[in-house]
């Protein structure tokens, strides 16, 4: 006979005298009762005194572990309680449970699993996270397109208990309850963005909030382990003390399928004082809610202003173009209005009742969240509301937000626009979105021509030259020009700039450029800072930037770029370098002859000043005409006259005094075979072979 003790309970094996029969008899001592683990009435188990002084032990056989035996076959379940000092591996003993339960065997006969009426593809999909709602829920969105709500399992969230929290309409959870900021930033940081697998371990049916309410507390719940990169969200949200286990009763068979990671978590937490178990005091997080407070918005407006691009996070979208941000450094929240464009309304209260919602209003609602919910985003505050409103631009990851909604036929470009510096993105991504007619001008028709043409009639030319000093001529014959008359601001700048730099030199590779970013370039000819715009990053070796103030463009490694200081931005003075092109004038297809044109205004006036005059507007850029400051010759017309170019004949009434001048210069270098015209009239039949067209 072998007896073995459990408090107040033994088990005996007895050996028959008659043979080698055995019976396993388990039964109590009489007169006794020792410490146990009570139950409470949510299920959790607590122990009474000495309750854990209880030896625990595992019984081994040849044929093997007796525990793991008695699991798969269906005549044992496990209890929570033991599983965490079991040292032979838990998760061996919930597979045997596991077997036993799809086998449906003895106990679990009449087993049926949480997820038993799912289809596979409904219990194990990859999707990708849009919004992290609390610290153990995220709106993910499915490869259908489908937005769905998944929670933790088996983890709480940080709460406060006891406390009537809805007499504080200032109450806001996410500040307000300590580690509840910590737990959404790591989960915001992690997995915001990105793709995530997701496991569906049970779906919680709704609840109500008592027994004759049929207003449900909770709506029904999917539960599931979300991982990425082999990392369980749920089961690091614990380890790091952002989130607790729930306990449940022993029957409950809805948890997460690594309730005993989660326990094992829950306990290295406790043991070295993480988050929620520490003793420290709690992180307060003193977060100035100014969104419609105008008083304290003209407060911060100034600051922000001059501050150039900041960081925010984005909080909330409400529209298109209006959303709610988070100001780290300035521990505060803004509302933002999208700068330069007019976004479809949604449906909104008004006083004479509902206003109903515009066209693609929650199409471009969508686009916002898609883009930018609970992203670390730059902005640029240019103005603000009667209703404290901020203004401005926003950018995430070298995408301008307002830019972004305009070229996806989203929204409209306002008129505000004209005196940014995107006004000109703005504009080109308005009119192929136009030429598209996709979405809010999917009815859109344009003017016919004889409206144009008689309008423009109307007009007369304007000769009003100005002083401008040519920077940059590109390969296309696109020029850059300065005004001179902001020269010396420009001249100002850039000296106060270097000797800040110089002061205090910017720290080599600290720099990580994005597209679309105002950065300085250090510029490899003469080894000076310039103001630069990044267009382009092949690689860390290899950033394309544009020097906003001259025209130029160089391919420099990210270690020569750096932050440009707040003081020398865009905001401080505007970008210098203006490009244009030459009216009346058919840029040479032929590379060669291009070229030569090209060498020619090199040589006559780049870096020199000239007098320059808008003729008319043009897809990229004004057509305009130069003339040289001196001698107040016509530089596009001399270029004709040479016979390097042919002449681009508008039909534009106010402009045909220029035509006909530029025609008769045409005709003069074709009398003498210049250049172009060395073999005579090429245009009636090999026009195409010597890269010029007719214009018919």
């Amino acid at each position: 006979m072998s007896v073995s003790s459990f408090p107040d309970m033994y088990s005996i094996s007895v050996l028959s005298l008659l043979g080698s029969t055995k019976w396993h008899i388990t039964f109590y001592i009489s007169s006794l009762q020792c410490p146990t683990f009570k139950r409470e009435a949510d299920g959790t188990e607590s122990p009474e005194p000495f309750a854990r002084d209880v030896i625990l032990g595992t019984v081994l056989h040849p044929n093997g572990n007796i525990t793991e035996l008695l699991l798969k076959e269906g005549f044992a379940r496990c209890v929570d309680w033991s599983m965490a000092v079991y040292t032979q591996g838990a998760e061996k003993l919930r597979a045997g449970e596991k077997s036993a339960k799809e086998r449906k065997v003895r106990i679990w006969k009449d087993y049926v699993a949480p997820t038993a009426n799912m289809d596979q593809k409904d219990r194990q999909f990859v999707a990708k996270v849009m919004q992290v709602v609390n610290a153990d829920a995220v709106v993910v969105k499915l490869n259908s397109g489908e937005y769905k709500t998944i929670h933790l399992s088996s983890i709480r969230p940080p709460r406060i208990e006891g406390e009537n929290k809805d007499k504080d309409k200032r109450f806001r959870p996410i500040y307000d309850i300590p580690y509840m900021f910590e737990a959404r930033e790591f989960m915001r940081k992690k997995i915001i963005g990105k793709k995530v697998n997701v496991t569906v371990d049970y779906i919680r049916a709704a609840t109500s909030s008592s027994e004759t309410s049929t207003i449900p507390a909770f709506a029904e719940r999917t539960c599931a382990t979300v991982t990425i990169g082999g990392i369980n969200i749920a089961e690091a949200l614990v380890s790091k003390g952002f989130a607790t286990v729930i306990r449940y009763r022993q029957d409950d068979d809805q948890r997460s399928s690594h309730y005993d990671e989660l326990l094992a978590a829950e306990a290295r937490a406790i043991k070295n004082g993480k988050g929620l178990h520490s003793k420290k005091e709690v992180p307060i997080h003193r977060v100035a809610d100014i969104s419609g407070e105008t008083q304290k918005a003209k407060q911060f407006l100034p600051f922000l202003q001059r501050a150039g691009r900041s960081e925010a996070v984005v909080e909330y979208v409400f529209s298109g173009s209006r959303l709610k941000l988070y100001m780290p450094k300035e521990t505060c929240l803004i509302t933002f209005l999208l700068a330069g464009i007019e976004c479809p309304r949604g449906s909104r209260n008004m006083p004479g009742g509902m206003q109903v919602a515009e066209p693609f209003s929650d199409e471009a609602m969508a686009f916002t969240k898609e883009l930018v919910l609970q992203r670390e985003v730059e902005v640029e505050v240019e103005s603000m509301d009667k209703a404290g409103n901020f203004i401005g631009w926003l950018h995430i990851e070298g995408v301008n937000l307002s830019v972004a909604l305009v070229e996806n036929a989203l929204s409209k470009v306002h008129f505000t626009a004209e005196r940014s510096s995107y006004y000109k993105t703005l504009v080109s991504g308005e009119e192929a979105s136009r030429l598209r007619k996709d979405k809010i001008w999917a009815n859109y028709e344009e003017k016919k021509v004889e409206e144009v043409v008689h309008v423009m009639e109307e007009k007369e030319r304007t000769a009003n030259y100005r002083a401008v000093y040519v920077t940059e001529i590109t390969d296309t014959m696109h020029f850059y020009t300065q005004d001179v008359e902001t020269g010396t601001q420009l001249e100002n700048l850039m000296e106060t700039m270097r000797a800040e730099i110089a002061a205090q030199p910017p720290v080599e590779g600290s720099y990580a450029a994005r597209r679309g970013d105002y950065c300085i370039a250090n510029f490899s000819a003469d080894g000076e800072w310039y103001r630069a715009r990044v267009e382009k990053v092949q690689s860390p070796a290899k950033v394309h930037v544009f020097y906003i103030d001259y025209g130029n463009r160089e391919i420099v490694p990210s270690t020569r770029l750096a932050v440009i200081p707040p003081a020398f931005s865009t905001r401080a003075l505007a970008a210098q370098a203006t490009e244009y092109t030459f009216a009346y004038i058919q840029v040479p297809q032929d590379e060669d002859a291009r070229a030569d044109v090209v060498d020619s205004l090199v040589r006559d006036i780049q870096n020199t000043q000239c007098l320059l005059n808008v003729e008319h507007s043009g897809v990229t850029c004004p057509h305009v005409t130069l003339q040289f400051a001196e001698s107040k010759d016509d530089v596009g017309l001399s270029l004709v006259k040479e016979g390097m170019v042919m002449v681009d004949v508008r039909k534009e009434k106010h402009l045909q005094k220029m035509v006909t001048e530029y025609l008769n210069g045409q005709e003069s270098a074709k009398t003498a075979r210049l250049n172009i015209w060395r073999y005579g009239d090429f245009r009636d039949d090999d026009a195409d072979e010597f890269g010029y067209k007719l214009k018919k």
